[in-house]
């Protein structure tokens, strides 16, 4: 049985960023594979009655101060975006349209790095079009995707999901039924994996 990893997501989440990015070597160390779980995090704020970090200005200071730790510690490149926050409704939709489809991993890579690597307002569609080329997609394909009815109940309903077995905030991880919060969590997250039956 392979073991599998649930690993809950939004773009606009620098910690969602520098868990993406550790997620390769923990596969290769594990054998894990990842189930890659959009949701929308401000629904999840909303329906939680939680708030960014960022939203305290002390507490915000601090945890961008600890992101670059960890970037560090890993070798990450990350550039906190000037533009942040960034409505990710539309970004996130993209992630839910193209989950099955083969330019997934693609876009994902374009978008985060867009976000935390070289960091750009995606909000604006000038600036969001060169990113989604990078994942071989087209500015009216996109536009089209996001709209779609089935594209929006998928993220509304792995967001609920989410937000009903005990999702708060992102990145969240499963191991089974067992959940993991925050990028900092995932030496846990690791033993996790390594404790189930092979």
């Amino acid at each position: 049985m392979t073991k599998t990893l649930e690993f809950l997501f939004d773009f606009g989440s620098p910690a969602s960023y520098l868990a993406y990015r550790r997620l390769p070597d923990l596969v290769a160390r594990t054998g894990a594979r990842i189930d890659y779980v959009p949701i929308l995090l401000g629904g999840i704020f909303k329906a939680t009655g939680n708030a960014s970090p960022a939203t305290i200005p002390a507490k915000g200071r601090w945890t961008s101060a600890d992101f670059r730790r960890w970037a560090a510690r890993h070798g990450t490149e990350f550039n906190f975006n000037p533009h942040f926050p960034i409505n990710t409704l539309h970004l996130m939709r993209g992630a839910a349209g193209l989950i099955e489809d083969t330019r997934f991993m693609a876009y994902c890579d374009a978008v985060f790095d867009g976000m935390w690597r070289d960091p750009k307002n995606l909000g604006n569609p000038a600036e969001l079009v060169p990113v989604l080329r990078r994942a071989d997609l087209e500015a009216d394909d996109f536009s089209a995707l996001v709209e779609r009815d089935d594209v929006k109940e998928r993220l509304k309903t792995t967001t609920e999901k989410a937000v009903e077995r005990g999702v708060f905030g992102a990145p969240t991880f499963f191991v089974g039924e067992e959940m993991f919060f925050g990028q900092d969590r995932m030496d846990f997250v690791e033993e996790a994996l390594e404790a189930m039956p092979a």
